[in-house]
């Protein structure tokens, strides 16, 4: 007698970063005007500024295995492997005005940030 065994669906899993759709349009037009040999847009989580992290968004030449990797209609936007933990569930924008533009997150795991904006603590 043979028993046959199911395994559940695999689930899905959700994208670390949420990108808006400005923040999508954005990393289109950063890939338009990329130099040659970029492949996507990272962001990461390096330790700098007065509450120890800050937000870094760069081109990639080349993929690392251990990043999350998120297809948009624009390109390929990489999140640093190392950073994921610090920006599960956040939300990437992208906002213009009339004195400032850059991407503008939401972090549900941000305990605090400097008074500038430029970085946060976990």
């Amino acid at each position: 007698m043979t028993v046959a065994t199911t395994r559940p669906p695999v689930r899905q899993r959700p994208a670390a970063v949420i990108l808006t759709p400005s923040a999508e349009a954005r990393i289109a037009r950063l890939m338009g005007d990329a130099p040659e040999g970029t492949i996507g847009v990272k962001l990461s989580t390096p330790r700098r500024g007065c509450s120890g992290l800050a937000y870094s968004v760069d081109y990639v030449s080349e993929a690392n295995p251990m990043d999350e990797r998120i297809e948009t209609p624009g390109g390929t936007f990489f999140i640093d492997g190392g950073s994921v933990l610090y920006l599960i569930g956040s939300t990437m924008d992208w906002q213009e005005d009339d004195f400032t533009a850059g991407f503008v997150f939401q972090n549900p795991n941000a305990k605090g940030s400097c008074g500038c904006g430029e970085s946060f603590t976990v």
